[in-house]
This record gives structure tokens, C-alpha cells and sequence, in this order.
């Protein structure tokens, strides 16, 4: 009798040759020490960068890369700076770039700041300031740079988690606005420092404080920005904005002031060789006029409009030189812009062209 062959065993998983286990090992060994040294370049760059200013309660290495606690970077006594302090996070992490390290770079992967505070200053012509004590100084050679200069450096992303911005508009008036923008949810990047010489991409989400509780809007912010040539493609969009915590703005346009209301708004701005393109849709809702007219439209015409309306749509574009110091609309489009709004509400008014230029550069423009 022929005996029955029995199946063969499963084959034993293969393994690694001992080797190759050690090759690895060896491999991520070397990647470790690199990851260290790069943090400990890091680490070095940043107490050097933030300049005499700053204040921190504890720089070190941590998981992820260089954390950085109790960070406060103040304004320069003198300077007009609207805020006691330019910068204020509780907790930032700094992670380096590993692979730019392995090719002998300086780089940095991401940062990110957790529960922080800025505070941004646009002047009376319309440039807006950002971190002067960071970003206003040029870059310098390591062999050449002193404490607090600031060096050559691309940075991945920066993450805004939680962040309060306060928002300073001196081309309003004076002292400046202030507007308040909070819980801010940003991914920013790549930078490069300080030429922001490429394409920075920006995706947004802030909420707008309004006059009361309760009155909150939110603003949405995606696209690229070009720091040095001021190129851009950005989708803006604004939701349930009080118009009264606009009031500077609105004043422009409501001669008698603005009791109540709210602003939405979608704006699609692109900025090629300094020339600025920007369709928008406004869309003004429950709005209650003070004692004056509104965008050259006597008082009596928008209330009687209103009666019957909750809220006035219009379409627009801004056009404009960014180079040019007045920040002039085309005046085709102007005229076209305040016909649509005057048929609206069923007038037609050269005075409204006025009214929707101001708000409208006030709002975006010089």
C-alpha cells in the first residue's frame, strides 16, 4: 500500500538578513543624530533670530522639534506700533527639515503656534505691517549675523491654531481701528524669509468679533500671495460681518451712520505686474440707517426700500495699480456699479458712484 504524502508545511515567513537588519538600524541611527543636530542648529537660530525683544520662559527640545514656551516679542518703544506687542504665544513648535539637513541646508519643516496673539498695523498708506521685529530686518551670512538678525530660511507651513489677530487700520483714522479676529485656523506656506520671493499658499478661517455678543461674523481666506511682486490669486469671503463694528468704513457711505446690519461678501482678487482684478458679490442684510443718506441715495429712498427688503445685493469689480498711490477704480466700471446699485432700489444717482467707491476702497484698497 502507497502511503499517503503528507502536504508540505507553510513556508516560514522570510526574514531580513541579519545584515540587512543591522544596515537599517545603522541607517536610522544616522538619520537620528541628523534630526538632532539639525534641532540643535534650530534651536541656536531661533534664540539668535528673536531679537532683544523677545521674551521666552523656556527654549529646548522637545518631540516634534524646538518648543518654545512663554514667547512674547514686544513692540519697539517709540515706534507707533498700536499694541503693546507685536507676538504672543504660550507654546510654539519649531520642527527642522530633515532632508534639507541631510543635503547640508538650513531649513525648517513647520511651525506651529498654539493660543497665540498678533497684531498687524496698516499705515495711512494702506501697507500692511507684519512682525517688523521678526520680518523688517534683512538676512544676513551666519558668519556675518549678530544676535537678533534674522537668517535665509524656508519654512514649510505655518499653523495657526486658536490665534487671536488684532487688527490696527490707520488709513481710517486715528488713533487706528481696531478690529478683532479670533480663533483663527490657518495653514500658511511655504515662506521663505525674509524675501518671500515665491508663491505662499494661504487657507484661512478666523471669526469676526461684532460690536455685541452674539454679533460674530467669520471671514474665509484661501489662495497665493507673492510677497515681493504683490502677485495673487485669493477667494475671500466674509458672513455675517456687523456693520457696525465697520463703522469707519460704512461712514464713508452712510453719511448719517449705519444702527444695524450685517455684511457678506465674496471677493476673487488676482494681482499680475502690480495690475489688481476683483469681482465681488456684496449682499447687505437687516440694515437700519441713521439720520443721513446712504451711498448718495437719499435717506427717504432706502428706507422706503428696505420696508419691503431684508437685504441689497450687488455685483462689482475693483480695478486698480497697486503701484499707484491713489488706488484709482476704472471709472467705466464705477459708473456700472453704482447703476446696479441705483436699480436696485429703483433710482439712478451719480452720487451712489462716490458712495460705493469709498466703501469699497476703504474696505480693500488704499
Amino acid at each position: 500500500m502507497t502511503p499517503v504524502s503528507e502536504s508540505p508545511a507553510r513556508s516560514a515567513p522570510r526574514r531580513l538578513p541579519r545584515g540587512a537588519l543591522i544596515g537599517l538600524a545603522g541607517v536610522l541611527a544616522a538619520l537620528a543624530v541628523v534630526w538632532q543636530l539639525a534641532a540643535h542648529r534650530l534651536q541656536r537660530e531661533i534664540v539668535a533670530a528673536l531679537g532683544p525683544r523677545s521674551e521666552v520662559e523656556s527654549v529646548g527640545l522637545a518631540w516634534g522639534g524646538v518648543e518654545i514656551l512663554g514667547l512674547r516679542i514686544a513692540a519697539a518703544p517709540g515706534s507707533g506700533w498700536p499694541a503693546a506687542d507685536e507676538l504672543r504665544a504660550p507654546r510654539v513648535v519649531v520642527a527642522p527639515d530633515l532632508w534639507a539637513a541631510l543635503r547640508g541646508r538650513f531649513g525648517v519643516r513647520s511651525v506651529r503656534i498654539e493660543d497665540g496673539y498678533i497684531s498687524l498695523l496698516r499705515a495711512r498708506d494702506g501697507q500692511l505691517q507684519v512682525l517688523p521685529a521678526l520680518l523688517g530686518r534683512r538676512a544676513k551670512p551666519a558668519a556675518e549675523r549678530s544676535g537678533g538678525s534674522l537668517p535665509t530660511v524656508r519654512i514649510g507651513e505655518v499653523q495657526l491654531r486658536g490665534t487671536e489677530i488684532a487688527f490696527y487700520d490707520a488709513s481710517v483714522r486715528r488713533p487706528p481701528l481696531a478690529l478683532r479676529l479670533v480663533d483663527m485656523q490657518a495653514q500658511i506656506g511655504p515662506l521663505a524669509l525674509p524675501a518671500l520671493d515665491e508663491p505662499t499658499q494661504i487657507d484661512m478661517v478666523v471669526v469676526v468679533k461684532g460690536s455685541k455678543a452674539g454679533q460674530d461674523g467669520r471671514l474665509e481666506l484661501r489662495g497665493s500671495v507673492t510677497g515681493t511682486t504683490r502677485d495673487a490669486a485669493l477667494k475671500l469671503g466674509l458672513r455675517r460681518v456687523d456693520l457696525l463694528a465697520l463703522q469707519p468704513y460704512v461712514n464713508q457711505v452712510a453719511e448719517g451712520g449705519v444702527k444695524r446690519g450685517t455684511l457678506d461678501l465674496d471677493l476673487a482678487p488676482t494681482v499680475k505686474r502690480q495690475q489688481l482684478h476683483a469681482p465681488g458679490h456684496m449682499t447687505l442684510s437687516r440694515l437700519e440707517l441713521g439720520d443721513g443718506n446712504f451711498a448718495g441715495l437719499p435717506r427717504k429712498a432706502m428706507v422706503a426700500f428696505m420696508g419691503k427688503h431684508d437685504r441689497i445685493e450687488l455685483d462689482f469689480t475693483l480695478e486698480g495699480r497697486l503701484d499707484d498711490p491713489a488706488f484709482s477704480l476704472n471709472e467705466n466700471l464705477a459708473t456700472r456699479v453704482a447703476s446696479a446699485l441705483g436699480n436696485v432700489v429703483g433710482l439712478s444717482v451719480e452720487g451712489v458712484v462716490e458712495g460705493v467707491g469709498s466703501v469699497v476702497k476703504g474696505l480693500f484698497g488704499r
